[in-house]
């Protein structure tokens, strides 16, 4: 450092050649202007558009000059194929009263030992096995239940254990069941609307003319739209808090999910459907 010192008057590195760039400036912008013309262009791609002008470089080359450029490879996410018709341009300028009169509901499976549960453990390198590091987990999640339940954003309405393979009869007589308790319970005024997907049993004949009989306003739910019903954030938040408990049959999970489906706070409900 003396000797650098004392010869060139500074102790910073001085600068260096380095290996030379196998592309040109010119080169890099043709090949980001590429990309940018066309996403889906592989990198495969780009070097054999470089191999045609006598330029040859790696995958990994090309790879490396994208991300200097802020362009890096992921794959493509995957959405509803949404046309004109798909959309529904009629409730964007809805205020929050009308969203409060909106009674949602859809129906969940929850298993018994969900196969799905996910706990994270301290433990040492190949203690992965111990069977106190270890989730335990049968076949076909030990049973499971079929639920039904419906909602507002004032608090949780009607929850219905589905017995047997759902049907269209089957959910005429849920809603017989539930609709109009649920309706009266969540105080919805006159102008409430039922939310209900485009499941084939939902819009069967039978149920189009019982709801029509009723005179139930239905909230137009189209087809391909991305599910964006509310009741899903409540059906993750039944079932941690249901398996937390613990149940050993299914009769147990049964009786704890009615008691958890109660305990929801009535805020946490009107969040989810806040405008």
């Amino acid at each position: 450092m003396v000797r650098k010192y004392k010869h060139h008057g500074t102790t910073q590195p001085s600068g260096r050649s380095g290996r030379r760039r196998f592309l040109s400036p010119r080169e890099e912008r043709t090949l980001v202007r590429k990309v940018q013309i066309n996403l889906r262009t592989t990198a495969k791609d780009l070097v054999k558009m470089l191999e045609e002008t006598r330029t040859k470089v790696s995958i990994c080359t090309v790879n490396r000059v994208l991300y200097q450029h802020n362009l890096k490879g992921h794959s493509a996410r995957k959405k509803p194929l949404l046309q004109n018709h798909h959309k529904n341009p009629d409730y964007g300028d809805k205020d929050c009263t009308f969203w409060r009169n909106v009674l949602w509901s859809d129906k969940t499976k929850i298993e018994l030992f969900g196969q799905n549960d996910h706990r994270y453990v301290w433990r040492k390198k190949g203690e992965a096995c111990n069977l106190k590091n270890t989730i335990p987990i049968v076949k076909h999640g030990g049973g499971r239940i079929m639920l039904w339940g419906c909602f507002a954003a004032g608090r949780t309405g009607a929850l219905h254990k589905i017995d047997g393979i759902m049907r269209k009869d089957s959910h005429v007589d849920i809603l017989k069941q539930h609709l109009k308790t649920s309706v009266r319970k969540l105080k919805l005024g006159h102008k409430w609307v039922f939310q209900m997907d485009n499941d084939p049993k939902h819009t069967s004949k039978v149920v189009v003319k019982w709801l029509k009989d009723k005179k139930v306003k239905l909230l137009e739910w189209p087809s391909q739209s991305p599910d964006l019903n509310p009741i899903d954030n409540l059906w993750t938040e039944l079932k941690k808090c249901a398996r937390a408990r613990r149940p050993t049959n299914l009769t147990q999970l049964h009786q704890l999910c009615q008691e958890e489906w109660a305990k929801i706070h009535p805020t946490y409900c009107g969040k989810l459907v806040e405008c």
